[in-house]
C-alpha cells in the first residue's frame, strides 16, 4: 500500500446522510483513504452503525451518530462526539436531504420547511460547528452535494430545487470566506443515479427521456465517492468555490 493509498491518513471526516446510499458510498472510499468517519442517520442507528462497524471490520476508525442535522444543538452534540472520539474535524460532506416530490399548487409552508430545515439550514449548522475546529487544525475541506434539478428545475421540485440551489450558494460564499484560513469548499452535484434517492431525477428523466445521458449509464455511489475523495485530498487543495457535476454529461443532455 502506497502514501497515496492512504492520502487522508490522519484525518477526521463526518458525511451527513450516510447511512446508505451515495452517502454511505462516500463515507467507506473514505475510510479506504485513511480518514476516521462519523457516520450519520436522521432516525436509522442500526443502518448508522452497520456502517460504522463494517469501516471498522476493515481496519479503520469509524463511529455512528444519530442526529437531526437542523437542530442545532443535535449538531453541537454531533460535532462533539466526533471531537471526542477521533480529537477534531478536517473534512464535512453535506449529503443529508429530505424526500419530497410536491406540485408547487400543491405545496405547503410545513412542507418547504421540512425540505430547507435539512438541506440547507442543517449544511449551515454543520459547517458553522465544523468550522472552528478546521481552522485549529491548519485547514480542511467542506463538499455539498448539489442536485442537477436545482441547476435545471424539476417538476414537482420547485422546493428542493431552491434549497439545494441555496446551498450551492452559500458554499461558494464560503469558498471565499474561507479560502484565508486554508479551508476549501466545492459542491458536487448529483444526477440520475442508481439509488433510492435521486435529487430530483425521476422528473428530469421524464423531461429528457429522448436525450441520453453521454456517458450511457445512471450514476452509481462509487462514481460520487471518487470525486468527493479527490476533492478533499491534497491533490485538490487549490480547487475551491467550484461546481463539479458528476452526473455522466446530463447536465449537457437537458
Amino acid at each position: 500500500m502506497t502514501e497515496t493509498d492512504r492520502e487522508l491518513a490522519g484525518k477526521v471526516a463526518i458525511v451527513t446522510g450516510s447511512a446508505r446510499n451515495i452517502g454511505r458510498a462516500i463515507a467507506e472510499e473514505l475510510a479506504r483513504a485513511g480518514a476516521a468517519l462519523t457516520i450519520n442517520a436522521l432516525k436509522d442507528a442500526r443502518a448508522a452503525e452497520a456502517v460504522a462497524q463494517g469501516i471498522r471490520d476493515r481496519g479503520g476508525q469509524a463511529i455512528a451518530h444519530v442526529a437531526d442535522i437542523a437542530d442545532p444543538d443535535a449538531v453541537e452534540r454531533l460535532v462533539g462526539a466526533t471531537g471526542e472520539a477521533f480529537g477534531g474535524v478536517d473534512i464535512l460532506i453535506n449529503n443529508a436531504a429530505q424526500r419530497s416530490s410536491v406540485d408547487f399548487v400543491d405545496l405547503t409552508w410545513e412542507e418547504w420547511v421540512r425540505v430547507r430545515s435539512v438541506a440547507l439550514d442543517g449544511a449551515f449548522l454543520m459547517s458553522k460547528a465544523c468550522v472552528p475546529h478546521m481552522i485549529s487544525r491548519g485547514g480542511g475541506s467542506i463538499v455539498g452535494i448539489g442536485g442537477l434539478s436545482s441547476v435545471l428545475g424539476a417538476a414537482k421540485g420547485a422546493h428542493k430545487s431552491a434549497t439545494k440551489d441555496g446551498m450551492s450558494g452559500m458554499i461558494r460564499g464560503m469558498a471565499t470566506d474561507l479560502g484565508r484560513h486554508n479551508i476549501n469548499c466545492n459542491i458536487a452535484v448529483v444526477g440520475v443515479y442508481d439509488t433510492d434517492r435521486a435529487s430530483g431525477s425521476g422528473a428530469l428523466i421524464a423531461r429528457g427521456a429522448d436525450r441520453p445521458i453521454p456517458m450511457g449509464r445512471k450514476g452509481v455511489g462509487q462514481d460520487m465517492a471518487d470525486t468527493i475523495r479527490f476533492l478533499v485530498g491534497p491533490k485538490a487543495r487549490y480547487i475551491t468555490g467550484q461546481t463539479i457535476h458528476v452526473n455522466g454529461g446530463a447536465f449537457l443532455a437537458h
